[in-house]
């Protein structure tokens, strides 16, 4: 391994596909938090045979680092999921989880060693498997109707800056302005922007939608996350969809 991952300690986990895959099926990198009340809780759970729950990378509460799947193995952090014409994700994704308790145990801001390793890691990974911009992901991202890791505190716009992942382009005074204004003739263009960005728009009730744009707004509007589409929302999925 190079050098920006020296300080990587290995505790394999046994939940794993057997078969080898090869480098060029590794298109995404999903991100994840572990929603457990600390480190040895989760490490126990992502090594433990029946849980059925693994990762490629740990990142600790205190941001070191540990390998518990080889990359050219499918570990099981993605479950049911889709992006684009990509289903089941476990098989051409690296997923790394980032101790914090999540929303269910007192959802906390990830520290700076955590997201200086998290840099660190991905900036490799990405260069390794020369992983497009846009296929860098949060499990809500990829499951937005049951997940909702990595969640509001996770800093995409920080990690778009150093090319980890997309962000939009628009000044924050024009998006404030546009908060909690409707427009319901938009919403149909706002489905098909979301849907062109990867997001999987097959929802069966309102609800379900709503849950969508709950991921939408911790991924890309974390200042308010309430599931109501409004022109602020519109505005950034049009940018998104123009940066492509």
């Amino acid at each position: 391994m190079q050098k920006n991952v020296e300080k990587m300690t290995i505790n394999y986990s046994p939940n794993f596909d057997l078969k080898k895959r090869d480098k060029n099926k590794i298109k995404y990198l999903i991100f994840h938090y572990t929603g457990m009340k600390n480190d040895k809780l989760a490490i126990k759970k992502l090594t433990n045979l029946n849980s059925n729950v693994s990762c490629h990378y740990y990142i600790t509460k205190s941001g070191n680092i540990i390998q518990m799947v080889p990359d050219l193995y499918v570990a099981w952090h993605a479950g049911k999921s889709k992006w684009g014409n990509y289903k089941s994700l476990n098989r051409n994704s690296i997923g790394i989880e980032i101790s914090n308790p999540g929303h269910e145990y007192g959802y906390r801001k990830f520290s700076h060693n955590q997201i200086k390793c998290l840099i660190r890691i991905s900036k490799y990974i990405i260069k390794k498997y020369n992983i497009d911009n846009n296929k860098i992901l949060g499990h809500s991202d990829i499951a937005p109707l049951r997940k909702k890791d990595p969640g509001e505190k996770f800093p995409w716009k920080l990690l778009s800056k150093k090319k980890i992942g997309i962000w939009h382009d628009i000044n924050s005074k024009i998006l404030k302005s546009l908060r909690g204004k409707k427009s319901e003739f938009k919403l149909n263009k706002f489905i098909i922007y979301l849907k062109n960005l990867g997001y999987n728009m097959e929802y069966s009730n309102l609800n379900e939608l709503r849950k969508i744009i709950k991921a939408f707004q911790m991924r890309f509007r974390p200042e308010l996350i309430d599931g109501k589409f409004d022109l602020e929302c519109y505005k950034i999925a049009k940018s998104l969809y123009n940066l492509r």
